[in-house]
């Protein structure tokens, strides 16, 4: 049974409950927002709900409304949908997208929130978190016209970087050893390959799987000089490069990507907010609904990212419901 009002915590490694939330009265630059949906983002919250945020990240890995500390009890998330009941007149009754964990509702302040444009219906902008990933990504790649794109690992992130570099312009292929997510590709206009059939010599490639075999496939399916962007965050867990074959003689370059940093070529003109801004327009994109892979009801959670940690099966963003 949900509360009144209800979050959901990790209250152990590998263990989750509906805990009663407290919700309290807004101050005057403060809004309440009653939530509709959220975003489960398979891929970090499975490593947090596994307690696996390595020790000497556990601040920088925060999010921006958590509650609790590394590894538990932590309430985390940060793609939440919903309406403001209460707040400044501008606000009031408005749909909007906040940084904000799975909870049925809760008070932030007023600056934190972003109105959604019209034409982004709100299940849809439950991909805004990984859409603000996607972007700052394409902005540390620098694809350039007409460049053979590679991305290693059809995950949301991987699928939503793939279709951004394809409306740039490149030859995008998008590459994944689940033959599944091809229905995706297709729905988002980019081509699809396992990596035994992927095509070599890739201009750019961008690495989103989150698996070290990954990383190896990206750096097999550089071009000479090429460089090879890591999205992938992988936790505790130490990701193993073969720096001594083609590395080294190819001339590549491994470079990361964060979001939580703007990248550094659009730093002095862009902020997080008009980072934000691009995000939401960007999701009137009706085809992005392909990368909504299934939906849970809030009081569900704790039985969902217990299963999505250890058997994900076919999930690319879940998104989940409230009442």
């Amino acid at each position: 049974m949900t509360a009144p009002d209800a979050a959901f915590w990790i209250v152990e490694p590998g263990r989750g409950e509906i805990r009663a939330e407290r919700v309290p009265a807004p101050s005057a630059d403060e809004v309440v927002v009653r939530t509709l949906f959220s975003g489960v983002s398979r891929g970090t919250e499975a490593l947090v709900f596994a307690g696996a945020v390595p020790e000497k990240e556990r601040e920088r890995m925060r999010a921006p409304f958590q509650a609790g500390d590394f590894p538990a009890p932590v309430k985390y998330g940060y793609s939440s949908v919903g309406i403001v009941d209460e707040g400044p007149a501008a606000l009031r009754g408005r749909t909007v997208f906040c940084l904000y964990p799975h909870q049925t509702r809760y008070v932030v302040p007023a600056a934190a929130v972003h109105a959604l444009p019209d034409g982004v219906p709100p299940a849809r902008a439950v991909l805004a978190a990984n859409l603000e990933t996607a972007v700052n990504g394409i902005w540390d790649a620098a694809p350039r016209l007409g460049d053979r794109v590679a991305i290693v690992g059809a995950g949301t992130v991987g699928c939503l970087v793939a279709w951004l570099a394809a409306r740039g312009g490149c030859d995008v292929e998008l590459v994944d050893v689940d033959a599944r997510k091809a229905a995706a590709a297709q729905r988002l206009g980019v081509a699809f390959k396992t990596p035994a059939a992927a095509t070599r010599d890739a201009d750019l490639v961008v690495h989103a799987s989150g698996a070290p075999a990954g990383l190896a496939t990206a750096l097999e399916l550089a071009a000479f000089e090429a460089t090879v962007l890591e999205l992938s965050w992988y936790g505790t867990r130490r990701a193993e490069v073969a720096l001594g074959e083609a590395f080294h003689s190819r001339r590549l370059t491994l470079k990361s990507s964060q979001v939580g940093a703007i990248a550094p070529a659009q730093r002095s003109r862009w902020s997080t907010r008009r980072r934000m801004e691009l995000v939401l327009r960007l999701l009137a994109d009706e085809r992005l609904d392909a990368l909504i892979s299934g939906e849970s009801r809030f009081e569900e959670l704790p039985e969902l990212l217990a299963r999505l940690a250890t058997s994900p099966g076919y999930t690319l963003c879940h998104r989940i419901r409230y009442p």
